[in-house]
């Protein structure tokens, strides 16, 4: 037989071994998981937020469930893009999972560079619990409901806090803004910060996530004018959805994601999908999420890859209509 086909047949079969060898080591990383190392869940945002909330019982019943170790690490800043440009640098073995809110699709749309592309740098773990967005303001002021709101802000001059520049909370006011033709000024604020700043009264109303904001409505500190679904939401059947005051086409949420670097082997990710999907259907865990106005559904990688390009292309939109930017 000829030299060259003898190498050729000799470099096919330690290219295969080499391949079966790396099958067989992402194998046996998947079949530790979680139990090699501890697993370092990185979030996007400061401790009380609303990603911080879901991470931290996540963790929790990840770690009752596998007997592995997670340990939750906040790292906030930049809309989350430092956090996530930290696991985009990870090894892709599942020992780094990143907890990120909705920003996460609407970075790249909103910074010159946010470090990413959502669609090919990550692959998507699991969608975890969602909850409208809904404006308050303190029970000092004169509007009583989202109407009056507005005729005081073409009278007055408002300011809003949200939970952070990009964040559905900015982005859903700057809609009712230039739908209703007034002028309030952004300030935004770490997610568990921007709710305190309406009760200091620091701000004329807050747009957040129902999370923060629902205790003090509850200990009547605050006044809820409307959610920024397009029904009203189960634990405060008293408030009104925007789409009551005749506001169309609003049905935003901030949903909280768990991602992983591209290149995690489709099996590890199935499996941690599979697990993560069990931590938040325990009772306890749903238990929480209800009591704070989430809502959370069990569903599979692809799934949540198909609703994350549609949320891409739809807040990509968003930026753009209203002319929303890093400031």
């Amino acid at each position: 037989m000829p030299q060259a086909p003898i190498r050729s047949l000799f470099a096919a079969l330690v290219a295969t071994a080499c391949l079966l060898s790396g099958v067989s080591a992402w194998a046996q990383a998947g079949a530790d998981w979680p139990k090699a190392k501890p697993v370092n869940i990185v979030v996007g945002f400061g401790p009380g937020a609303f990603t911080d909330v879901i991470a931290r019982v996540v963790a929790q019943k990840l770690g009752e469930i596998t007997g592995g170790s997670f340990v939750v690490e906040n790292k906030p800043g930049a809309g989350g893009n430092i956090a996530t440009g930290q696991v985009k640098r990870a090894a892709p073995d599942g020992y780094t999972i990143l907890v990120h809110s909705v920003a996460y699709s609407v970075n790249p749309s909103l910074y010159p560079n946010a470090g990413y592309d959502p669609i090919k740098d990550f692959v998507p773990l699991a969608l975890g619990p969602r909850t409208p967005n809904i404006l308050t303001v303190h029970p000092n002021t004169p509007a009583k409901d989202l109407k009056e709101l507005v005729e005081l802000a073409r009278t007055q001059k408002l300011t809003y806090a949200s939970s952070g520049i990009g964040t559905t909370t900015h982005l859903s006011m700057e809609r009712l803004k230039a739908a209703a033709k007034v002028d309030i000024v952004h300030v935004p604020y770490q997610p568990a910060q921007a709710v305190g700043a309406v009760v200091a009264g620091h701000t004329s109303m807050s747009s957040t996530s129902m999370p923060p904001a629902v205790p003090q409505i509850k200990a009547g500190k605050l006044r809820a004018i409307a959610v920024t679904s397009a029904k009203r939401n189960p634990l405060l059947p008293e408030v009104p959805s925007i789409t009551e005051f005749g506001y169309k086409d609003f049905d935003d949420y901030t949903w909280v994601g768990l991602f992983v670097p591209a290149g995690t082997p489709p099996a590890l990710v199935e499996r941690i999908n599979a697990e993560i999907n069990k931590a938040m259907e325990l009772p306890e865990s749903k238990e929480k999420f209800v009591s704070l106005g989430m809502e959370s559904s069990r569903n599979t990688s692809a799934q949540f890859g198909a609703f994350l390009r549609d949320e891409v292309s739809k807040w990509a939109e968003v930026v753009k209509s209203t002319g929303a930017k890093v400031e």
